[in-house]
């Protein structure tokens, strides 16, 4: 495969300064979660490249990404089966829509079933 040749813009714009008072500004999250009644969360189940495998996708969460997580981890014990976080979406081994959308709805959430 051909290599991908990096550019200026794929280092995030950091240059090398010879100033020594100079210092990097770091971009700060200043997202809020929202509370749960407010959360317009998706339980679907995907098939699509995962070999054939069902899997339980949560989207529509707004907030931290460290929220998300725990919510996904919350998730993934009361189900008892694994999974993972990625891009702002929940994924969930196996097909426990019904299960996922009680867990939700008794901590408050909105969810809907989107999807076949």
């Amino acid at each position: 495969m051909k290599s991908k040749k990096n550019n200026l813009s794929d280092l995030g714009g950091i240059m090398y300064s010879t100033n020594p008072e100079f210092e990097y500004e770091q971009e700060v999250d200043n997202t809020v979660t929202a509370p749960n009644q407010q959360q317009d969360l998706r339980v679907m189940m995907d098939k699509k490249n995962r070999g054939g495998k069902a899997v339980t996708l949560i989207t529509g969460f707004k907030g931290k990404n460290e929220d998300l997580e725990k919510l996904g981890k919350m998730l993934k014990n009361k189900c008892g089966v694994g999974g993972s976080v990625k891009d702002g979406e929940i994924l969930i081994q196996g097909d426990v829509r019904d299960k996922v959308m009680l867990i939700l709805q008794k901590d408050g959430f909105k969810a809907k079933k989107a999807g076949g």
